[in-house]
């Protein structure tokens, strides 16, 4: 008999839990709201601006599996929709043992060529949004003694790029902020892990700032299944950061051991296709 893989294993640890998505509309958040029904879950929470694609997705879920799915449109940028959204759903539920903090975009283009509040909207959506969701779910895990969190965050956390200096703000944030509380939820119950995958094949792209560039080099990027993977895997994971793929570990190790030699080999790659 075949011996279960590591991610199989883990997976059997779901059942009966409630699950939460954010960003769950499209690409990594839709993949993953999929995956995570899969695996004898008692409830998955569907988080995102748009009611309509949650609405879809619900009926997807509600066809392949027998479980309570919720509907919740919320822009996360917004602390207010995100304090409602909590208490709302902690009435609801009682708790939430699984928040994929998944929700983010990115603009494309130099920081001189953009508006303050285009700055902001990406900081507000990928890292305050990490940090309202966290806060609102974070104090019922820690009085059950039981949770865990997975922030999605980005290579792009570790490599400055050209063109999305606001998007790896946003992503150096999120993993910053996730190391710090990992130290604070030492012997809480509760854990926490980043998923930090390079580029990823979903909509990311087809936002108007790239203008068909793309700083990435698509024969390379993920599929949003092998960055659901490592999500499932990260939901009972020990770590801190989990980096999709694995090999991009190296690159991350050398660019903070060599970083003279790194950095401007990344520059000139990426300042390229800005310019382009």
């Amino acid at each position: 008999m075949k011996e279960p893989n590591r991610i199989d294993r883990a997976r059997k640890k779901f059942e009966g839990q409630v699950v939460l998505v954010t960003g769950a509309s499209s690409g990594i958040g839709r993949q993953v709201s999929l995956d995570f029904s899969g695996q004898g879950i008692q409830s998955i929470i569907l988080v995102a601006r748009s009611q309509s694609k949650l609405e879809d997705l619900e009926k997807t879920i509600r066809k392949k599996f027998d479980i309570q799915t919720i509907v919740y449109p919320c822009d996360v940028s917004k602390k207010s929709e995100v304090e409602q959204m909590g208490r709302e759903i902690l009435d609801r539920c009682g708790h939430v043992d699984v928040l994929v903090n998944n929700a983010g975009f990115g603009l494309y283009g130099k920081v001189q060529d953009q508006s303050i509040e285009q700055i902001e909207a990406v900081t507000f959506t990928n890292f305050l949004g990490v940090v309202y969701c966290t806060k609102v779910f974070l104090g019922s895990m820690i009085t059950r003694k039981s949770g865990h969190i997975v922030n999605i965050a980005s290579v792009a956390a570790s490599f400055g790029v050209a063109g999305l200096s606001a998007y790896c703000a946003s992503k150096y944030a999120v993993l910053g902020f996730s190391e710090s509380l990992s130290q604070e939820l030492h012997g809480t119950g509760v854990g926490l892990t980043v998923v930090s995958p390079m580029g990823v094949k979903t909509n990311f792209f087809n936002n108007s700032s790239f203008d068909g560039r793309n700083p990435y080099d698509e024969r390379f990027m993920l599929k949003t299944k092998t960055v659901s993977n490592a999500v499932l895997a990260a939901a009972t994971s020990h770590r801190l950061e989990i980096i999709v793929p694995f090999y991009m570990r190296v690159g991350v190790w050398l660019k903070h051991t060599v970083p003279f030699i790194i950095n401007p080999v990344i520059g000139f790659l990426f300042r390229r296709e800005l310019l382009r």
